[in-house]
């Protein structure tokens, strides 16, 4: 079609318009958003760190375990008639192989059903349910239903256990994807409407945005990849991303107004745009492929997803955005006031020094707060303090431990362990781990003998002929469940306490490694939740170091590509470089932890730093040409872009600010950590840029006057 001699191209806005409500309503039919958090914790089946706990789980088979802690008064008769009614209920739950409490088992003349079933001070006991490979999803809300309806005196129930950890998890993931997605995106638009005040920018904004959404959730479930620990909050990751694409791109449309006619000014800013961002999409395309490299199965799928959004997010920018921009053009008031902007004339021109020796003071000092970041936080700091939730779960974690560590030993003599010598090794160490305070319930072979050899006739049997007896089908095998056919290795089962840990769970792994040592016992394999969260903790260490170094090292060449220069690609990786050091640095003198789901917050930070600065170069670059020196380049670069960069800087804080009103911790440290590195790179782009790119700083203040009135 034709308008004024000019061939207008592109989709039309209806078009545009239709095809975002058509992803919407693809995504709400069809895609799984339902988050799903393994029980393997964070590691897939082919990971190396997740070997050894499938090792010993096919040497040493057992089913899940929940608990379910009973508070009250033990010895009253009330109390164990209610514990045998729960029991009862518990048991003929689908999906429960077994359930056992002290109404159905002698806890005080037992060393095994001691251990699990009593608490140390007395004031609750235990009921230890055995399960299928139920999915979690359907399995603890049928348990959850039970406990429902026996939480009443004389008993105060609470839950945990693996299975119930995965599914709150799992919830407080999906209701943040739900809620606080929504409630950003609701953020987003009405601050998109109040800083460009035009409905067809607003709803072209808001329309590219959530249509690139939609466009990565339907490729990711044609793809078969269902939403994980971190891809729950994809969404708003591409959402933002979208976002800074039609920010510059409007930003360039208002400046082309002023300079040929409106039915000219979308091809002029497609133009004066394409080729920064699509840098912009380059690089934060390369720091999400570099997740790929991760061993933790949730970085791998944030890395592939996060890739697909960064192209769908420049396509559907591009593509749907424009068409709202002509719509705009052919409005009486397209063309933008063309006044010198208040804020530009103040942005500081003078002391080059003095500003880059403040900036980078500030974040030296920040960088101290570095080697203070928790990297290895408690399993417990994904629920929130002083809630009911996470108060249950450290009464529990209290009294027995809650994160399960498998300490596979053999005799050190390579002797078998069913023999009088190996049992008072096995004992041995079953003392040292019960006397360590990070150490809760710990059941061995040992204390599986001991509990054997209260039964009559039970004195008349050795070791062996007793675990004959206990491996039998009579007793469900349970001795396989702790040794070996072959009696040569067994299983130590700990419960290890998350609350108040006295060190990393490195440290207690160590500990417990010399402790079978000193014991006269080898340790063969070590495994289970408790040793999984300490390797993501290593892994979450070594990918900030290893993966953001890397990350900047690969933006010098993007960076001497665009800026052409030694001198403004070093600037531009000097600033890029202080932006996850501020932030973690920041959250590190906070004392907040960097888990798995907050982790990938400073390479969002860093992502939306790239498309700023590339913006800018790119513009003080193009002026350079015509202009008198390097500074009046960049300050009229700067005069140009502060708006857009500002813009998406209060938008996406505005928008990220949403997550720090979240139940879920791990979504809090999240937003607030996007929302540092987004203030850090505006300040990094606006000011600390300028002043280390350009090259004749002696200029700039006998030249001021001059580059403000031109």
């Amino acid at each position: 079609m034709k308008d004024g001699g000019v061939v207008r191209s592109g989709i039309p806005a209806a078009v545009a318009a239709a095809a975002a409500i058509l992803g919407v309503a693809i995504v709400i039919a069809w895609v799984d958003l339902a988050p799903r958090v393994e029980p393997d914790f964070f590691f897939s089946a082919d990971d190396p760190q997740f070997r050894a706990t499938e090792a010993i789980s096919n040497r040493f088979p057992s089913a899940a375990q929940i608990i379910i802690r009973a508070g009250g008064d033990v010895a009253a008769p009330d109390y164990r008639a209610a514990i045998r009614e729960l029991s009862d209920a518990v048991r003929g739950t689908e999906g429960v192989l077994s359930a056992n409490s002290i109404a159905t088992d002698d806890a005080a003349n037992s060393p095994l059903w001691r251990r699990l079933l009593l608490t140390p001070n007395g004031d609750a006991s235990n009921l230890i349910v055995q399960t299928d490979t139920t999915d979690p999803r359907i399995l603890v809300p049928r348990i959850e239903s039970v406990v429902r309806r026996f939480d009443r005196a004389p008993l105060a129930l609470e839950l945990s256990g693996v299975p119930v950890v995965i599914e709150l998890i799992r919830r407080s993931l999906l209701r943040d994807l739900i809620v606080f997605s929504s409630a950003a995106f609701v953020v987003f638009g009405v601050l998109v409407g109040i800083v460009y005040r035009r409905s067809h920018i607003m709803a072209g904004m808001l329309a590219a945005c959530v249509a690139a959404c939609s466009a990565t959730l339907i490729i990711t479930q044609l793809l078969g990849m269902s939403i994980g620990l971190l891809t729950a909050n994809i969404a708003v990751i591409v959402f933002v991303l979208t976002l800074s694409h039609t920010v510059f791109l409007t930003e360039n449309w208002r400046r082309a107004c002023q300079n040929v006619d409106t039915t000219d000014s979308v091809a002029a800013a497609l133009g004066m745009t394409l080729w920064p961002s699509f840098w912009c999409m380059l690089t934060t395309l390369l720091g999400f492929l570099s997740l790929q490299l991760a061993s933790a199965k949730p970085l791998r799928e944030l890395g592939m997803v996060g890739a697909i959004g960064t192209i769908t997010a420049l396509v559907v920018a591009y593509t749907i955005f424009p068409a709202f921009l002509r719509l705009a053009a052919t409005s009486p008031d397209a063309r933008p006031d063309a006044r010198e902007d208040f804020f530009a004339s103040r942005l500081p021109v003078r002391h080059p020094r003095r500003w880059l020796f403040a900036i980078a003071a500030i974040v030296l000092l920040a960088a101290l707060g570095v080697p203070r970041i928790e990297t290895d936080p408690s399993l417990l700091s994904y629920f929130a303090r002083g809630t009911e939730l996470r108060d249950g779960l450290e009464l529990i974690d209290h009294d027995g431990g809650s994160s399960p560590l498998n300490v596979v030993v053999e005799d050190r003599d390579g002797g078998r362990l069913d023999t009088d010598a190996a049992n008072r090794k096995m004992w041995a160490l079953q003392e040292l781990l019960e006397a360590d305070p990070d150490i809760g319930v710990t059941l061995s072979p040992a204390v599986l003998l001991a509990h054997a050899k209260n039964a009559p006739l039970a004195g008349l049997l050795n070791w062996s002929q007793l675990l004959d007896v206990l491996g039998s089908p009579m007793f469900n095998r349970i001795a396989l469940s702790f040794v070996t056919s072959d009696r040569t290795q067994g299983l130590f089962f700990i419960r290890m306490r998350e609350s108040n840990r006295t060190g990393s769970r490195e440290a207690a792994v160590d500990r417990i490694d010399e402790y079978v040592r000193s014991s006269g016992l080898n340790v063969v394999l070590i495994g289970g939740q408790f040793e999984l969260q300490a390797q993501l903790g290593r892994l979450i260490s070594s990918s900030l170091k290893l993966g953001l170094g890397g990350l900047i090292t690969l933006f010098v060449v993007i960076a001497f590509v665009v800026a052409r220069s030694k001198r403004v690609a070093l600037a531009m990786v000097s600033c890029l470089a202080g932006i996850p050091l501020f932030v973690i640095g920041v959250m590190g003198h906070a004392g907040a932890a960097i888990d798995i789901v907050s982790s990938p917050a400073a390479n969002v930070a860093l992502a939306m730093g790239v498309d700023s600065m590339i913006h800018l170069v790119v513009r003080a670059r193009r002026l350079a040409a015509g202009a008198a020196d390097n500074w009046s380049a960049w300050v009229e670069a700067r005069r140009q872009l502060w708006r857009p960069i500002l813009s998406a800087a209060v938008i996406i804080c505005a928008g990220f600010g949403i997550f720090s009103l979240s139940t879920f911790p791990p979504s809090q440290r999240f937003g607030v950590a996007v929302i540092l590195g987004t203030l850090a790179a505006a300040v990094m782009t606006l000011i600390a840029l300028p002043f280390g790119a350009a090259a004749q700083l002696r200029h700039r203040q006998t030249r001021l006057a001059e580059v403000i009135r031109s």
